[in-house]
């Protein structure tokens, strides 16, 4: 799971989707992709951050969204999240844990 955020937290972002008419990764702008392209993670692409936050806005609210970039920041807050006995945040990693399995599987 740990290699899922890290996978994730290398980008993602955005406000609309939309499908590559060629059959390519949906492509979205905004605040998980933009965190994704200033990250420091090699995996970092236009593509590969726009699907990311394509995904990010078919799963996650907006506030889940602005709570996931701290993950980028610092990566190991996502380990304290996916720990935590406090019902916000074992209900924001159930939702965060649903949005990195479907973008996994989309952004390939």
């Amino acid at each position: 799971m740990f290699g899922l955020i890290a996978t994730l937290s290398a980008c993602g972002g955005a406000n609309r989707f939309e499908g590559d008419p060629r059959g390519g990764r949906p492509m979205a702008s905004g605040p998980i992709s933009d965190a994704c392209l200033a990250s420091d993670r090699r995996a970092r692409s236009p593509a590969l951050c726009g699907c990311i936050q394509a995904v990010a806005n078919q799963t996650l609210s907006g506030a889940e969204q602005r709570r996931a970039i701290g993950f980028y920041r610092d990566p190991h807050s996502a380990q304290e999240v996916r720990t935590s006995t406090r019902p916000a945040d074992q209900r924001f990693w159930t939702a965060y844990k649903a949005y990195a399995e479907r973008a996994e599987q989309v952004c390939r």
